[in-house]
């Protein structure tokens, strides 16, 4: 991987990190549960792509196996995270019996 390519990838990601915080930044706190919700799609993809990673590719280095383990392992926390969250608002919303 060349110099430019890196510092290509390197202003993609903080240029990605400022967007995403200025976009969840400007949501009401009413929506922040919902937001995350749907956001659990995305931490799937993300599961995917750390599987893609940590597994078996030829001529692969270690270092991206143990950083595909690491993605795989926050992805999938998130992924539970949002669900439990979810599940706790959506009791909020049930009629008491």
């Amino acid at each position: 991987m060349s110099v430019e390519t890196l510092i290509a990838l390197l202003y993609v990601l903080v240029l990605a990190s400022f967007v995403g915080f200025e976009l969840i930044a400007k949501v009401p706190p009413t929506l922040h549960t919902p937001l995350m919700s749907g956001s659990n799609a995305i931490s799937g993809i993300t599961i995917v792509g750390a599987l893609i990673c940590a597994g078996p590719l030829p001529g692969s280095f270690p270092t991206s196996k143990i950083l595909g383990i690491v993605a795989l392992f926050l992805a999938t926390l998130n992924v539970v995270g949002g669900y439990a969250v979810t599940d706790r608002m959506l009791q909020m919303f049930k009629k008491k019996k």
